[in-house]
């Protein structure tokens, strides 16, 4: 009896031990997307490990990750991924984990999502928020609450103050992109895009989205030959002098676009949908956002 209660102590210590472990463990960040993942690091620094899945000029769309990267996702302490349909190629693996018991946090859901215009063909949320600094803000205060309520072992005052500075710098941000394209002229004011992007941005800064190349809101679309022409004649009567590509895809369809409308139209690349590596013009959120303040203000210049 005595000899069953001493194994049955033990046993209860090993159980109790490693459940403290596997709790202590949980301190890793998992990020879906590298834009977030930028957000992420510079709100918690060097506290705990941040994982990013999404490589530099990938596609949120469609991008994969390894059996390897799947299996540490159930292990992680908090798991930060853009949701509202963004990343098609690894929700399941998000979902996996969660139903495992990982704490998850779909930033898009919690930051005034706008819906896409019914012109688009798609009557759902539009994922791309972060063309908005002022939403921005928004997730980075939610990242911020989500960390420090479930990491293990997260110094919290630590959090919140490299939070706060990282929000100073998108207030500013946001002061000289209002500024920038304030001096746009408002004849100009027209965006013709490769894909659905910048609705967030077009509303916060006051800008007309003519139209997309890609319709549905996604790259993994095609646009028709009705498509292509719908919007050529859409940027004959506006009188649109650049479209803006992302720079990590293709410009063909924007090219062919500009040749169907008959106009000396520019194709201008932008950092649309990923980070860039090092070098490569866009390797912080906060670079990505002045590089493309810039390029639009310049392309649609008198």
């Amino acid at each position: 009896m005595r000899a069953a209660l001493r194994l049955g102590l033990i046993l209860a210590v090993l159980l109790a031990a490693g459940c403290l472990s596997s709790g202590a463990e949980r301190r890793e960040i998992i990020v879906t997307t590298n834009i977030l993942g930028d957000l992420t690091a510079a709100i918690v620094g060097d506290a705990t490990e941040v994982t990013v899945l999404m490589q530099p000029d990938a596609d949120p769309h469609f991008f994969a990750i390894s059996a390897q990267q799947a299996a540490r996702m159930e292990r992680a302490g908090l798991i930060v991924h853009n949701g509202l349909g963004l990343e098609e190629g690894v929700q399941r693996h998000v979902d996996a984990a969660a139903h495992a018991g990982i704490a998850t946090v779909a930033v898009g859901e919690r930051v005034d999502p706008l819906r896409y215009r019914p012109e688009v063909g798609a009557d759902r949320p539009d994922p791309h928020f972060w063309t908005d600094p002022r939403r921005v803000r928004r997730a980075v205060e939610v990242i911020r609450d989500e960390v420090i309520a479930h990491v293990a072992e997260i110094d919290a005052a630590a959090i919140r103050e490299r939070a706060e500075r990282y929000l100073g710098e998108l207030d500013e941000l946001d002061r000289w992109m209002t500024e920038r394209f304030a001096a746009i002229p408002a004849e100009r004011r027209k965006l013709v895009t490769n894909h659905h992007v910048f609705g967030y941005l077009a509303q916060r800064y006051d800008l007309q989205v003519i139209g997309a190349v890609i319709p549905g809101g996604t790259t993994l679309a095609s646009p028709s030959p009705a498509d292509l022409a719908g919007l050529a004649e859409a940027v004959r009567a506006a009188g649109v002098g650049a479209i803006f590509a992302d720079s990590a895809q293709p410009d063909r369809l924007a090219r062919v676009l500009a040749e169907q409308a008959g106009l000396h139209v520019r194709v201008v690349p932008l950092h649309s949908e990923s980070l860039t590596g090092p070098g490569g013009g866009a390797a912080t959120y906060l670079e990505m956002m002045r590089a493309n303040t810039e390029a639009i203000a310049r392309g649609l210049a008198p």
